[in-house]
């Protein structure tokens, strides 16, 4: 049946069946494979390719984000295929969608209609685009090297903007003069932010109160012991929810550094006071002292002092001459 495709109402998108063995390996030496991601606005066809080494979720994700801005604006609808980087139960009627995917189409105020199982007519625009990218695009990649995939994707811009401004067969005009006089102007605009993707983790809260996530832990309110939570992580955060979906606990994500990481209120009272004795510095033991008295402050006040400056002097504190130790007690 003809379709006739409102502009910038629909983007298609799906990787391409074919993958080509087209990028060195830097620290092996060795042939990767490169996956490509083709999007398609309906109305124009006008595409948008990128290669990545895989069909993993993080790498649609992005793949998505990247379009976007490519295009330099939001359709109102998403039409992916039910594959599981798009959905968890593929079903032909309401298919369930994946949680970072869900959070992508709040962040974006889009709608994602997957298309139904089989039904490759649901998707016409983007199966025809892809058969017309793997006979100018792919066909014109093989054989040839790439050091790297961000190589590998200039020239992929490259050509396409050489395809896009090539004359319809079938229609007047380009798929690039479509899209800059229908497509385009009815892109809503993006987001002030771009979009930050998420993997999402449950766990149990164990007795420390302290949850891992990739060789780290981080620290809960130690009263959700044995509760499970979720474990957002972006590239810079790890947000903990409840079972209600409700923020319990923010932390930055650590890279290197100490293993734990822990919030002082997330602890009970026993805990937070043996932790704040293990970090008694030298302004607490003056308050502490002041708050004693004045000849109790005078006696811990040059006590530090003396460390102070052995310290400073590399001296060990057993070789501080009797006098000096004397002074201090007078």
């Amino acid at each position: 049946m003809a379709q006739n495709r409102d502009p910038g109402k629909e983007l298609f998108v799906d990787w391409m069946g074919d993958t080509l063995e087209c990028v060195v390996d830097s620290a092996t030496g060795g042939i990767l494979a490169a996956h490509f991601f083709v999007a398609t606005l309906g109305d124009s066809s006008y595409p948008y390719v990128e290669a990545f080494p895989d069909e993993k979720l993080d790498k649609w994700l992005l793949a998505h984000v990247n379009a976007l801005r490519y295009l330099g604006g939001i359709p109102r609808v998403i039409v992916p295929d039910n594959c599981k980087t798009a959905t968890t139960k593929p079903r032909n009627y309401d298919p369930a969608i994946n949680q970072s995917y869900w959070e992508f189409t709040k962040h974006y105020e889009v709608a994602i209609l997957p298309a139904r199982i089989r039904e490759p007519q649901d998707k016409a625009s983007v199966e025809s685009s892809v058969g017309w990218l793997e006979t100018w695009l792919v066909e014109w990649l093989r054989g040839k090297r790439f050091f790297g995939f961000e190589a590998l994707n200039a020239e992929i811009q490259s050509r396409v903007q050489e395809l896009v401004k090539r004359p319809f067969q079938k229609r007047k005009g380009s798929r690039q003069s479509v899209f800059e006089t229908l497509d385009k102007p009815a892109l809503r605009p993006l987001p002030y932010t771009q979009f930050e993707y998420a993997d999402y983790v449950v766990r149990r809260a164990p007795a420390n109160y302290h949850v891992e996530y990739d060789g780290f832990y981080y620290s809960v309110l130690h009263g959700l012991y044995k509760q499970l939570v979720t474990i957002r992580a972006t590239a810079t955060t790890i947000e903990i929810l409840n079972d209600n979906r409700e923020r319990v606990a923010i932390h930055k994500r650590r890279q290197p550094g100490a293993r734990y990481v822990t919030h002082l209120g997330h602890m009970p009272s026993h805990h937070r006071h043996q932790h704040d004795m293990n970090h008694f510095d030298r302004a607490k033991y003056r308050m502490w002292a002041r708050n004693i008295g004045r000849q109790t402050f005078a006696v811990i006040d040059r006590l530090l002092t003396v460390f102070t400056d052995c310290r400073r002097t590399s001296l060990p504190v057993l070789h501080v001459h009797p006098a000096m130790l004397q002074e201090i007690w007078q």
